[in-house]
């Protein structure tokens, strides 16, 4: 039997999933994240992949035939020639890269998706000033670094998550704008998400009892992994991943990229899923509430009626859709004594913002929202969902698999769906894609 692993490095853990050649689980693992300091987490992020890989049970490991992962979209890092970072990353939602955003945009064309604070390309700007910058060689995300533990070739991505350092998904080249910014560092090379890059290091596949010729394949974002999990397939559908923040994503005939608004396309095949991130969600509920509280206090609230509270859920200032500003303030009151008041506020104030993407999405020419998928942990919460569907007046339901490390397990398989048009290679060894 053949099984192929995907494995997800979110913004609250990492987990592995393993699925069969019928797309049908096998093994799921978890390791949740402490928090630590920038600098550590490289070593941390390495510690739990091989966590991981040895929580897998044993006599699933030496069937299995290939490996993904996803990152989150970002997340990068400076490494040398070596493959060890010299310096802390910079995660997905730090929005230092702001201060270069001037010298920026005098090179990229307008509104361009790499026109913001948070994109990998304005991190890379930036970095460039860090004193540690002459010992980096390499530039990668989050999922390439992680993918290099277990193959061993460094430099290498996905059109995922290179979409925000400026590589062109329509034309599958880096664009000629980025010749003026003299990047002084190796650019990574760029393969479709899924495609197979290295077998897996003999030490690691000796170590943990893999076969020698598993395959490692080039990633995706932990978004994107959510979306190809969820089942949705066809132009309309959408899926909104509720974790620590919320990201919305939809299915849509016609490619959208505005960085005034944070929106951005990323290439799936024929289509497009076109979508946006914002720094709400479920890191902002957790700050007031315990796990349990959220449940106890959620079954208390009215869905049908309104809060008459009117938030902006942020744990910091700044956000990235569908409001892209950097220093946009968090709007957390007034607060109510009550706690099942303040809650109401707050999943309500979320569904807007929810509502608002999905709305800009389609005045920006996406296709009419049909139905949402949800994905994430806040896809078990009733009462959400309730308001959620109130607001956004379509079909909402949870994600026929939830967790984004089941779509990238399919994308290590090599099937994400003929329906999207996305590469699905077979035992001939054709795609779509990538011509292997």
């Amino acid at each position: 039997m053949d099984l192929y692993l995907g494995i997800d490095f979110g913004t609250s853990g990492a987990r592995a999933v393993a699925i069969d050649e019928k797309a049908s689980i096998q093994a799921e693992v978890r390791y949740p994240f402490e928090d630590l300091p920038l600098a550590m987490m490289p070593n941390y992020w390495q510690q739990a992949l091989l966590a991981l890989l040895e929580q897998i049970p044993q006599g699933l490991r030496r069937e299995i035939k290939a490996i993904a992962i996803n990152g989150t979209s970002s997340t990068v890092l400076l490494v040398d020639a070596a493959g060890k970072p010299i310096d802390a990353p910079l995660l997905y939602n730090d929005a230092r890269g702001s201060s270069v955003l001037n010298d920026l945009k005098s090179v990229a064309p307008p509104n361009h998706t790499v026109l913001s604070a948070t994109s990998s390309l304005s991190k890379l700007i930036w970095m460039q000033q860090l004193p540690s910058f002459s010992q980096a060689r390499y530039f990668l995300h989050q999922a390439d670094w992680l993918g290099f533990l277990l193959h061993g070739y460094l430099g290498i991505s996905d059109y995922h998550n290179a979409l925000k350092l400026g590589y062109d998904v329509e034309e599958l080249k880096y664009p000629q704008w980025m010749e003026k910014l003299q990047i002084p560092i190796q650019l990574p090379r760029i393969l479709p998400p899924g495609t197979p890059v290295a077998e897996l290091r003999c030490e690691i596949a000796d170590n943990f009892g893999f076969r020698r010729d598993c395959l490692v394949c080039t990633g995706t974002t932990d978004s994107i992994a959510a979306f190809l999990a969820s089942g949705a397939k066809l132009p309309g559908e959408a899926v909104t991943s509720l974790g620590s923040t919320l990201v919305v994503k939809l299915l849509s005939r016609t490619r959208i990229e505005d960085a005034r608004y944070g929106i951005y396309s990323h290439r799936l095949g024929k289509l497009w899923l076109t979508g946006g991130a914002s720094n709400t969600g479920g890191a902002v509920l957790q700050q007031f509430f315990s796990n349990s509280e959220l449940v106890s206090l959620s079954h208390k609230i009215d869905a049908s009626q309104t809060s008459g509270l009117d938030y902006y859920p942020l744990l910091k200032a700044g956000d990235r859709f569908p409001i892209n500003d950097p220093h946009l303030p968090p709007r957390l009151e007034p607060r109510p004594e009550n706690p099942v008041e303040f809650l109401h506020g707050l999943l309500e104030s979320i569904a807007r913002i929810e509502t608002k993407g999905y709305e800009l999405l389609q005045k920006m020419g996406a296709g009419k929202l049909t139905r949402v998928y949800t994905a994430g942990g806040g896809a078990a919460n009733d009462t959400w969902t309730a308001i959620r569907e109130r607001y956004l007046k379509v079909p909402v339901m949870p994600s026929k698999y939830t967790e984004a490390a089941y779509g990238t397990a399919l994308l290590a398989m090599g099937k994400v769906g003929r329906e999207t048009g996305t590469r699905e290679c077979d035992e001939c060894g054709k795609c779509e894609e990538c011509g292997r």
